[in-house]
């Protein structure tokens, strides 16, 4: 328990609101971690995985109604509706405290409200920052315990100041009578609220146990609450990978990249590079927290201590390192069950002949349906990883060398592409699209813009984030500052094939970004940007078909003429925010597209 006066009186005001049975200050120790998994298996929320197969593992079975990111019931309660910016449901914030008052009055009934201390980034880092979540959910315990470090270590950290995000986090089904059975997931199936107040540092959310909507310290305080933080103290807070290069001879560059959830984020941190000599390591695979270092760099850590990574298409073809992370000791939800006590996925191997699916029904290759909810999720600690960088904790954070940008687009956007500049490469992150994916609820399929993979996440109105983006830029040594590319490893072919074989190919990829960024590599002018020269990507060894390298390297000005309509749409959603310098940027494509055509 905290001695935090701050802390107790807020925790005491949630408690009578909430009305829980008991409150549980959480220690963070391993035997807290396994009392959490104790209830959740007595509470039929989870079984026990075979202990030879995966020892230390459970496996979770959500609500259907209960599943991913509600992103229609997600909210920016900002003063006015205008620093919400168009791509944020905005809520009233006083109109919306008195709702979620309303709804959390006598909410965790017959619960115990367990308050989590938790630090995003190790303890005692500069960039690290400090939250409390209060939940009435054992899953949401040891996930936490999970994705970030919790406990007394955090108390003693944050001591008696008042400097803490303050989340809420109730399952909205109380227990009303000591009679009323509990179910094995409780949530609230017809009302889900998952708010956010920038100006105060809160969330508050109710009615969902799954994911980025209980997990407050992840999507919700590591990138809505702390864009805002961000913006307001010149850093960035990044839905972005962290991966650490090195070279045949031992020379290293550290890469982040940006992309939508489940377009290859983990395969990519935890690459097996092809080429010999090449090496790549795990600082973190999905959001990095960046500040400028003494020396004008841009250091960045993972403000995350786990992996909450899709389950569906990773095997040991995709992601051989994710599949050795997770053979212990791991929190597995909406996954199918083999007959043996282990768990199945779409794409993990051959199908077996017969399983029980994530919504309990008997299930075989015929069913005509899918095993494995297609946002299945393993929870599991990053130290597990085979390939993690030593320096993955480092409080001082690693110096990011190049940026990527990249999406699912099955045509237009190349393989890669450099930025001409920073302005330039906060453009290509700008107009980023990407066909969406089964990690928020909605239309699978459709195109849809995502800039720098923050649409769900930016706290505020994105024409402000585009120009804090591109203030951090103007009042940096460009020298030091990242180079910037744009990837994409999902083109297409007229058959609707692959061009591009992924996985540990990409390295290909990654070795011409390094060599870009120490200044060996050759790359050619184009309207877009700068492409691989002929000669400079490294495919020694690669089996593709005849000319899907020039394809995946071509610019077709006809394809990239007809965006610019859809850019300048999207644009035009940002109003008068809209950073000049990216409508410029726009222009000067418009431009150089034009005087390409002229002469083709």
């Amino acid at each position: 328990m905290s001695t935090n006066p701050k802390l107790q009186a807020w925790v005491e005001d949630m408690r009578a609101m909430c009305r829980p049975e008991r409150v549980v200050w959480c220690d963070g120790s391993a035997a807290e971690y396994q009392e959490m998994l104790r209830l959740m298996v007595h509470a039929g929320t989870a079984l026990w995985l075979d202990e030879k197969k995966r020892p230390g593992s459970v496996f979770v079975r959500s609500d259907p109604a209960d599943v991913a990111r509600v992103e229609e019931f997600t909210f920016i309660c900002s003063k006015s509706r205008d620093e919400a910016g168009p791509t944020n449901n905005w809520r009233d914030p006083e109109e919306t405290r008195v709702m979620m008052r309303g709804l959390y009055d006598g909410a965790m009934q017959g619960r115990a409200m367990y308050v989590i201390p938790y630090s995003m980034g190790p303890i005692g880092s500069s960039i690290s920052r400090i939250g409390v979540e209060l939940t009435d959910s054992p899953y949401v315990v040891a996930s936490m315990h999970v994705m970030a470090r919790v406990g007394s270590p955090v108390l003693k950290a944050l001591g008696s100041s008042d400097d803490f995000v303050r989340g809420v986090h109730s399952v909205g089904a109380p227990l009303s009578s000591a009679t009323v059975p509990d179910s094995p997931w409780p949530c609230n199936a017809s009302s889900k609220f998952i708010t956010h107040f920038p100006d105060t540092r809160e969330i508050w959310s109710y009615g969902s146990g799954y994911g980025g909507n209980a997990l407050l310290g992840k999507k919700c305080h590591a990138l809505r609450i702390a864009s805002v933080q961000a913006r307001d103290e010149g850093w960035l807070a990044e839905h972005m990978l962290i991966l650490k290069l090195t070279d045949p001879k031992g020379q290293v560059a550290y890469v982040a990249g940006a992309f939508p959830s489940a377009c290859g984020k983990t395969n990519l941190a935890m690459l097996n590079p092809t080429l010999p000599g090449w090496k790549v390591q795990t600082i973190g695979d999905d959001i990095a927290w960046m500040k400028f270092g003494a020396d004008g760099r841009l250091y960045a850590i993972n403000p995350e201590a786990g992996f909450f990574g899709v389950a569906p298409g990773t095997s040991m073809k995709s992601n051989p390192n994710a599949m050795a992370t997770i053979a212990r000791g791991t929190v597995f939800t909406n996954c199918a069950l083999t007959r043996d006590g282990d768990v199945w996925w779409e794409e993990m191997s051959e199908a077996p002949a017969a399983l029980t699916d994530w919504l309990r029904r008997p299930w075989t290759p015929q069913s005509g349906r899918k095993a494995a909810h297609p946002n299945a999720r393993f929870c599991v600690p990053a130290s597990q990883c085979p390939v993690i960088a030593p320096e993955w904790e480092d409080p001082n954070g690693v110096p990011i060398s190049a940026i990527l940008f990249g999406g699912r687009r099955a045509n237009t956007v190349p393989l890669v592409n450099e930025a001409l500049s920073w302005q330039h490469g906060t453009f290509l992150g700008s107009i980023m699209s990407s066909e969406t994916t089964a990690a928020a609820a909605g239309t699978v399929g459709a195109l849809r813009h995502d800039p720098m993979a923050m649409l769900p996440f930016c706290g505020y109105h994105m024409g402000d984030y585009f120009a804090h983006w591109l203030k951090l830029g103007a009042g940096a040594d460009a020298s030091k500052l990242p180079r910037i590319f744009h990837v994409n490893w999902f083109r297409k072919d007229a058959n609707g094939k692959f061009l591009w074989p992924g996985y540990g190919e990409n390295s290909r990829v990654l070795k011409w970004v390094f060599e870009r960024v120490h200044g060996t590599a050759a790359a050619v002018d184009t309207p877009i940007g700068r492409l691989p020269a002929p000669g400079a990507l490294d495919l020694s060894g690669l089996q593709v078909p005849e000319g899907a390298v020039e394809e995946l390297l071509r610019v077709d000005l006809d394809l990239w003429t007809q965006e610019l309509p859809a850019i300048k749409t999207h644009f035009d959603k940002f109003g008068a925010k809209m950073p000049q310098g990216l409508r410029d940027e726009l222009a000067s494509l418009e431009q150089r597209l034009a005087s390409a055509n002229a002469t083709a």
